[in-house]
Parts: C-alpha cells; structure tokens; sequence
C-alpha cells in the first residue's frame, strides 16, 4: 500500500490473509511508527513498514519483491503530488507489468484530473462503479460537507504498446 497513513486498506488486506507491504513517505517518521502500531495492534508483527516518497527513486524502491496490486486510498488529494505518485506507480508497474493499481479519492474539484499524466506516463485507468460491490450507500461514499465530495475508484495499469 502506498501512501498508507494509518494504514487501514492495508491492515484489512492482510487481516484477509494478503502479502502485504505498508509505506508511506521516509519524511514522515510519525506516520511510518502509526503503521507500525497498527500492524501490531492487529496482530500482525511481520508486515514490512517501508519508507518510499514518491517519485523519489530509493533503494527500498528498487528491491521490492514481486507485487500483484498496489493499493493507494486517497492519495490523489494535493495536484502537486501527482506527477510524483504517477512516476512511482509507472515505476512499479513496469517492474511488474501485470499489476494493477487500484485507488480511490475524493472528488474535490471539477479541475481534478490526472487523465494528461496517465497519457504521459503510458498508463490508463478504468473507472470502477461503487454499486458493482455495494459501495455507493450514502453513509460510505458522500459526506454532509458543501458541495460533491463523493468518493470514486480507479484501477491504474500499464497502457498496451497501441495506446489502448
């Protein structure tokens, strides 16, 4: 899980009986001991905790062992973060060419878009609907503040050689 902050998707996953690796920024130290904590106040002792900021190539980065899905939970939220996550998430997936990630966010500006990053970095993204898995009840996907903030999901992988 990238971006993983208190951890929660990631915590679930491994709690399902999922490999699972937690990392959020090495420049923030507090939220990498709250992954930690969490790990442990799961029972769940062996989860690696790693340090990786985006868009940063790091040694923790290029000696990741093999992965299937990368989890990020809300971690489109500052654009001037997503060309960096855009990059790290290239970056793993053409290590892993057969990889998914899957995100959600928050929708908080009809200027949010990333659709010109994934084209520069070669990826492409399917929109997921939350009804699919009886995601789309109030209580979990809008909140009662002014205006849509409603909650959207997306899996990201590597676009095919003929743009599709």
């Amino acid at each position: 899980q990238i971006g993983a902050g208190v951890s929660l998707p990631g915590v679930v996953a491994a709690r399902c009986g999922a490999q699972v690796i937690l990392s959020d920024s090495e420049e923030l130290p507090r939220c990498l001991q709250s992954c930690r904590s969490s790990c442990l106040m799961n029972h769940l002792p062996h989860v690696p905790v790693l340090g990786l900021t985006w868009g940063r190539m790091s040694p923790e980065l290029l000696s990741l062992a093999p992965i299937d899905i990368i989890l990020g939970s809300d971690v489109f939220f500052d654009p001037k973060d997503f060309e960096d996550i855009l990059t790290t998430i290239y970056f793993l997936l053409e290590k892993n060419p057969h990889a998914q990630f899957w995100t959600t966010y928050q929708v908080r500006s009809a200027d949010w878009s990333i659709e010109a990053l994934l084209y520069k970095w070669k990826l492409k993204s399917i929109h997921v609907p939350l009804h699919s898995f009886g995601a789309d009840k109030e209580h979990l996907a809008s909140s009662s503040l002014p205006g849509r903030h409603t909650i959207e999901m997306m899996i990201i992988s590597l676009a095919q050689s003929d743009g599709t």
